[in-house]
């Protein structure tokens, strides 16, 4: 078979390789092509050469023949199209791209093409791919790490229920770990609860609720403060000095926070908010007890005034704490806030059910509403019943 000087000038633009073979598999013709490709001349790749030449090892040339006729004796004249490893003259490797059909009963004929770059580019990506994903395992493990210890920070359902026996606490973080942090605390006179919203959630927002943690400890065991609204100012005077210990530049992370006491021989409530109110359903009536406008932490050296609020308690009230994270929860199937309306009436509801039926009834309101939305923030909803 022959070629002339035009097709092989040809062959040798398009960067292609022509390989003809015989029935028998050995080569007939390999094109000039293969100079440029594979550092090899032509004369060098004639009859089996072109298996036991171009292959890194004979065995491997051999099942790599096998394999192809028998492709092709299976293909019906039908074109193949597949890829293969080659060695170079110089040692090196190239990659190319085979597209093969019969010329007739006793040859076909394979057109390749290097594609070489292109195999680096994808093994080099495949690397990148590689890497990202055990950097991803990493972060997911240390993040998954980290939940564990929020976890253990946070105080258990049976110490929750020894201070109030009748309630729940329905914590869903958005991003494996929370920026929402509660804690409850007696002494004795008083039980306490205090539900807090730390600026951000996910990682950045956990880190600040384990500072939350430390201060809550600090200010309600070391400084024993009683009154909700000097429980806010300590909060509120500590939290300013841990996140603005260093340097000059002032932070502006904060959190928000909602804090009770209830007397225990005269069901007194006290309540003083930062931001986050109390919502007292009685008898389905909705009592909403304001939040100063202030957070905790930083606010421009605004002088802050927690105002504290007072109310008698009666049996069957029930009480909510919650940060923002339910209310601004996007679904409902035109992608809309949940808002606080709607929060009201589901809590009227509510209020009718056990603790636990509350808080399994809160969560499934929450998925229903969501559906296939992103879960928008930290939710924290507290309930107790007097």
């Amino acid at each position: 078979m022959v070629r002339s000087d035009i097709q092989e000038q040809i062959l040798e633009k398009l960067n292609a390789l022509v390989v003809v073979l015989n029935s028998r598999g050995n080569a007939e013709y390999v094109s000039q092509s293969a100079c440029q490709l594979l550092g090899y001349d032509p004369s060098q790749l004639i009859g089996s050469n072109w298996w036991e030449v171009t292959r890194f090892s004979k065995p491997e040339g051999e099942r790599t023949r096998n394999e192809i006729m028998a492709l092709m004796r299976k293909s019906n004249n039908t074109t193949e199209t597949f890829e293969h490893l080659f060695r170079t003259s110089y040692g090196g490797e190239k990659w190319i791209r085979w597209n093969v059909s019969f010329l007739d009963d006793d040859q076909i004929i394979g057109i390749g093409y290097d594609i070489t770059d292109q195999k680096l580019q994808e093994k080099q990506l495949l690397e990148r791919n590689r890497l990202l994903q055990q950097h991803n395992k990493e972060i997911k493990d240390s993040i998954f790490y980290a939940q564990r210890i929020q976890q253990n920070s946070l105080q258990s359902k049976e110490f929750v229920s020894s201070v109030f026996n009748s309630s729940f606490v329905l914590y869903r973080p958005k991003d494996i770990v929370s920026g929402d942090f509660y804690f409850f605390f007696q002494d004795e006179e008083n039980k306490y609860a205090i539900a807090v919203d730390c600026t951000g959630h996910g990682v950045p927002g956990a880190m600040m609720s384990m500072v939350a943690n430390s201060i809550i400890k600090e200010v309600l065991l070391n400084k024993k403060a009683k009154s909700v609204s000097k429980i806010l100012y300590e909060l509120d005077k500590e939290l300013f000095k841990c996140i603005n210990s260093y340097g000059t530049e002032i932070n502006s992370d904060g959190m928000d926070a909602a804090v009770i006491s209830v007397n225990k021989k005269t069901n007194r409530l006290h309540f003083a908010g930062a931001f986050r109110p109390l919502m007292i359903i009685r008898n389905e009536q909705v009592i909403e007890l304001k939040a100063s406008r202030y957070p905790l932490g930083f606010y421009n050296d605004v002088d802050k005034i927690f105002e504290e609020h007072v109310i008698i308690l009666r049996p069957g009230d029930n009480l909510y704490m919650f940060t923002d994270g339910f209310i601004d929860q996007f679904g409902g199937g035109e992608n809309k806030k949940f808002n606080r309306k709607n929060f009201r009436e589901l809590l009227k509801i509510a209020a009718e059910m056990s603790p636990a039926e509350q808080e399994a009834f809160l969560e499934y309101s929450l998925n229903n509403w969501r559906q296939e939305e992103e879960q928008t923030d930290d939710v924290l909803v507290i309930g107790i019943k007097i």
